[in-house]
């Protein structure tokens, strides 16, 4: 979304030919090598450009030139990508539909854009054909020429055909929410799963969108090989969007390939933890909550943490032990927003399988925002649709410090297997790490066993796989009782004491 500069690369260059024909009118002429030198002159003007001067030194339209002197070149000011958010209003209360709308904008600022407008109306249905109707778009395109903005955002997915109505009235690019997110993503992707993941969601939402200019889509190709298609074409008659599929489709096939390995990678180390019973724990909740800041404080991971909005994508897991030393692992995963694409969920579906196979998540939600209910709901239903739903959940309510006590009471009231926290000053996290501990699943073999001290190993499994009672040290080894896995306790059967 970001546009690197204003920079129009064709004007530049005539401007540099005519500078360089001594055809540049500026005003500013060749420097006379045998006139005083300015510094020696006790003019303190001397060797400044005028305002004037100044002006006509911008060679490009809408280039900023800040110049202290001649010798200096210009400087070229970031501009960012100016859009106009609108946002169809069909069900809920006005205030779901102004958070819905700030959601877009935080959502369009972290694309790197500059929000300028922001219009919504209430509707039925979206317009079949323009999404807003065709008053609503005559005024909304008469808010593009006096705002000058370069995109419209609409606050919803788009169909093909409503796409493009819309850029032929509104004459500037227009995309939708899924369109946004997909952007943001792919500015945030770091790892080479994220990036495949990434790629393949975008491309199953431009296979149906694709568009060129007039009728250079719909051209036949020529040529003399294969009966006139070219090499590696159908044959006569194929059109170029039609090769240009066929092109998307080969690379969507090769990465969801590329996938597969991957998930075979993860699926090798899930299985390793498993056959060790290591129980799994998965931070999860709306993005920007504040799950890598939980993580950090709960196990010391030293994760990004960033004041953004899917500011982490690739899944960070971190092994950690309870106060009475029982292993487990946490693990934080991609945040979630409302509407979150369905291509999004499917490219994304081997990582959002962590949260499926936890034994327990922690449902992270951000306290001090507008409409926290929302966002559980939200979230809900993201787990519903990754098949989540049936797995155990602590919400945990974040950025106490910030919040509302008010909004507190009523989300714990609301919720009442949740606690009460701050990542930021580690308010509530004792509180929350003896819940998590409580809620970890429980070894199903009870046993009473007196262990040698040769198998000092033994012993030491039992500490991290299993749940100790009582331990005594005694002259013929060490009497331990408590409760184990079926694995573990089959190592401890020669070592069982009889009642």
């Amino acid at each position: 979304m970001t546009n690197a500069s204003d920079f129009n690369l064709d004007a530049e260059l005539d401007a540099t030919s005519a500078w360089e024909n001594d055809e540049f009118e500026s005003g500013y002429a060749e420097p006379d090598l045998d006139a005083p030198d300015p510094e020696d002159s006790d003019d303190p003007t001397t060797g400044q450009l005028d305002l004037a001067e100044r002006h006509q030194l911008r060679r490009v339209a809408s280039l900023r030139t800040e110049l202290e002197d001649i010798t200096e070149v210009e400087y070229r000011q970031l501009r960012l990508e100016r859009v106009v958010l609108v946002g169809v209003w069909t069900e809920g209360t006005v205030a779901d539909a102004e958070n819905s709308m700030a959601e877009l904008a935080l959502l369009a600022e972290t694309a790197g854009s500059e929000v300028l407008d922001a219009i919504y109306q209430r509707r039925q249905s979206p317009d079949p054909a323009t999404y807003i109707g065709r008053g609503k778009t005559e005024g909304l395109a008469e808010i593009v020429a006096a705002t000058g903005a370069d995109t419209v955002i609409c606050d919803g997915e788009l169909a093909p055909s409503q796409l493009r109505n819309l850029e032929d009235r509104l004459k500037v690019k227009v995309v939708d929410r899924t369109a946004l997110i997909l952007d943001i993503f792919a500015q945030h992707a770091k790892s080479k799963e994220g990036q495949a993941q990434v790629e393949l969601a975008q491309l199953q939402y431009m296979k149906q969108r694709l568009r060129g200019w007039g009728g250079n889509l719909s051209r036949q190709v020529g040529g003399r090989v294969a009966g006139g298609a070219g090499i590696g074409g159908r044959g006569p008659g194929e059109t170029k969007i039609e090769t240009d599929r066929r092109r998307i489709n080969t690379k969507i096939a090769k990465l969801r390939r590329e996938l597969k390995e991957m998930k075979g990678t993860r699926d090798t180390k899930r299985q390793e933890r498993r056959r060790h019973q290591i129980p799994a724990v998965a931070i999860a909740g709306y993005t920007n909550a504040g799950k890598s800041s939980l993580l950090n404080r709960l196990t010391g991971a030293g994760v990004l943490v960033e004041d953004s909005l899917f500011a982490t994508l690739d899944p960070t897991t971190r092994r950690t032990t309870t106060a009475d030393g029982r292993v487990y692992t946490m693990s934080d995963t991609v945040g979630f927003v409302r509407h979150l694409p369905h291509q999004l969920v499917e490219a994304f579906r081997s990582t959002l399988e962590e949260v499926a196979d936890a034994d327990l998540i922690l449902h992270v939600v951000d306290g001090s925002h507008p409409d926290p209910e929302g966002q559980i709901a939200a979230v809900r239903e993201v787990f519903a649709e990754i098949d989540a739903a049936g797995v155990p959940e602590i919400i945990v309510i974040n950025k106490a410090d910030a919040a509302d006590p008010l909004v507190l009471a009523r989300l714990r009231q609301r919720e009442p297997h949740s606690v009460v926290v701050s990542a930021r000053t580690g308010e509530g996290i004792a509180e929350a790490l003896a819940l998590v501990e409580g809620e970890l699943p429980r070894p199903s073999v009870e046993f009473d066993a007196l262990v040698p001290y040769s198998r000092g190993d033994l012993v030491n499994k039992i500490h991290q796989q299993g749940e100790i009672g009582s331990l005594e040290h005694t002259a013929d080894g060490t009497r331990v009782t408590g409760r184990a896995s079926e694995a573990l306790a089959g190592e401890l059967a020669d070592f069982l004491v009889s009642p």
